[in-house]
């Protein structure tokens, strides 16, 4: 890191009723996942929309954390591809990003990529994604940090671990401690994202912010701190503390586990 600082299917119907033109349906919806046969009636067969039946009944019951990463995604997958067999695109999607976790943060561009990932597939997979997001941060937006920090943590590694390239984030913290504002200040490449010191104290000053939390990932997965992470953490605490704000810690996400400047004595 260097110093340098109405929803897809209403707009689908409006269109199919105001316009004689045919919609073109995503490739997700047509082709590229192979249609179930179908019975003489026209349904889908019995054991497909059985085994859907099972993983549902599984899922409202209890056993959702007993269930892999696969069949969650079928069950996300069975809103926009309701008669296919959309086993195998699941299962494509784990061994492609590993995990449901990097299924959700890969890059729209990636995702779109994978055999049978057409734009309304990846739009939900975001959807999703934006959900979790949401879910993690509301557990820490203003809260006093010191009692939420395991929740802070698991909010970082939500945002940040599976991200292919780096972002600065920056935790504004107000006398109490408590987190008023959450800003990304910067993205960049895989090894390297712009930071400026100054513009991360004067954000802290106009948000009237009495502390920082500086997070940043690390996307080779090793949280180890370089050199220049150092080095910036430096320039950063030495700008706040000037100003009588003070640099509570920096984080470094890696894909499973963290290290923090506090805790390693580097600050």
């Amino acid at each position: 890191m260097s110093q340098h600082a109405p929803s897809l299917f209403e707009k689908m119907s409006e269109h199919s009723l105001n316009t004689q033109a045919p919609v073109a349906l995503d490739r997700d919806e047509v082709e590229t996942v192979p249609m179930v046969e179908r019975s003489k009636a026209g349904r889908v067969p019995s054991y497909l929309s059985d085994h859907r039946k099972r993983l549902r009944h599984r899922f409202l019951t209890g056993g959702a954390r007993a269930m892999p990463d696969y069949e969650i995604l079928e069950l996300t997958l069975f809103r926009v591809i309701p008669r296919q067999d959309v086993k195998p695109l699941a299962r494509r999607l784990i061994d492609t990003f590993g995990d449901l976790s990097g299924v959700l943060s890969a890059p729209l561009a990636r995702l779109e990529k994978v055999e049978g990932v057409g734009r309304a597939v990846a739009l939900e997979l975001k959807v999703m994604e934006t959900v979790t997001h949401r879910m993690a941060r509301a557990k820490i937006i203003k809260r006093q940090v010191i009692s939420s920090w395991d929740a802070v943590i698991d909010y970082c590694h939500t945002v940040m671990a599976h991200r292919d390239t780096e972002q600065f984030r920056v935790l504004f913290l107000d006398k109490k401690n408590v987190l008023i504002a959450d800003e990304q200040q910067g993205e960049g490449t895989v090894d390297h994202v712009p930071v400026y010191p100054r513009e991360v104290v004067k954000r802290a000053l106009e948000l009237n912010a009495s502390a920082l939390i500086l997070v940043h990932n690390h996307p080779s997965g090793d949280p180890t701190p370089s050199e220049e992470d150092i080095g910036m953490t430096n320039q950063i605490g030495d700008a706040a503390n000037a100003l009588g704000i003070i640099l509570h810690d920096h984080l470094i996400i890696g894909r499973s586990r963290e290290v923090s400047f506090r805790a390693e004595g580097l600050i």
